[in-house]
């Protein structure tokens, strides 16, 4: 057993973007002061799910739904396994995990897509917004707790090793490449938006968010 890289770069980028993406847009929600930031991190969450959901289908090995999406009757068997204290090992996601991230991306999806349709077609949408992006949070919620808890009975630093891709296993499990120039595109692409969008408030979705806190504040 060695430590072997699991995670590529694209991936770790995925997660810890995804997770800052998130809580920033809901910490922002509901201020107009802040709507452009909301915004603007929301569009990265609904990017950001799209781009995982086709690298799940063409990433390396452990980044493939293939690899760890494995059904409810395994995910019942491994978190029955955690309840006992003696959970299967698994190298990539466990399979309870797994279903939990199909969720995440799903819910992302839709909550993002919601929250952009009241942005830009009308306050129809808002509830389903708010709904899925609360269904989100638990979730989310109860993934860190699960990862707290694996990580403590299967001796292993979960946080580190998704920033560092490493684990420990047999070396003809883990994966030859990194891929960091995907990683390193997808970073910068993302800082880019941000910055771009940030500069611009006038242009673009910038001027979506301007203008709908405009309006907030002119019926306030």
């Amino acid at each position: 057993m060695k430590n072997v890289l699991v995670w590529d770069l694209p991936v770790r980028i995925f997660h810890w973007l995804l997770a800052v993406s998130f809580a920033g847009a809901w910490l922002t929600a509901g201020h107009e002061r802040w709507m452009l930031v909301h915004v603007t991190l929301g569009c990265t969450v609904l990017a950001l799910a799209v781009l995982r959901v086709a690298w799940g289908l063409v990433g390396t090995r452990h980044a493939r739904f293939g690899d760890f999406v494995r059904g409810p009757r395994a995910a019942m068997r491994y978190l029955g396994g955690l309840v006992r204290g003696q959970p299967q090992h698994y190298l990539g996601h466990n399979p309870a995990g797994g279903l939990a991230i199909v969720a995440l991306l799903a819910l992302a999806v839709t909550a993002a897509a919601a929250g952009l349709a009241t942005y830009t077609l009308g306050d129809a949408y808002e509830d389903l917004h708010e709904v899925l992006a609360n269904l989100m949070l638990g979730l989310v919620g109860l993934h860190v707790a699960a990862v707290v808890v694996s990580g403590w009975l299967h001796r292993e630093n979960l946080v580190a090793a998704m920033l560092s891709g490493r684990k420990r296993g047999a070396p003809a499990d883990g994966i030859a490449t990194p891929r960091r120039g995907i990683g390193i595109v997808l970073l910068a692409a993302v800082l880019g938006f941000w910055g771009w969008q940030l500069s611009h408030p006038a242009a673009g979705l910038g001027a979506v968010a301007v203008a709908e806190a405009h309006g907030e504040d002119g019926d306030d």
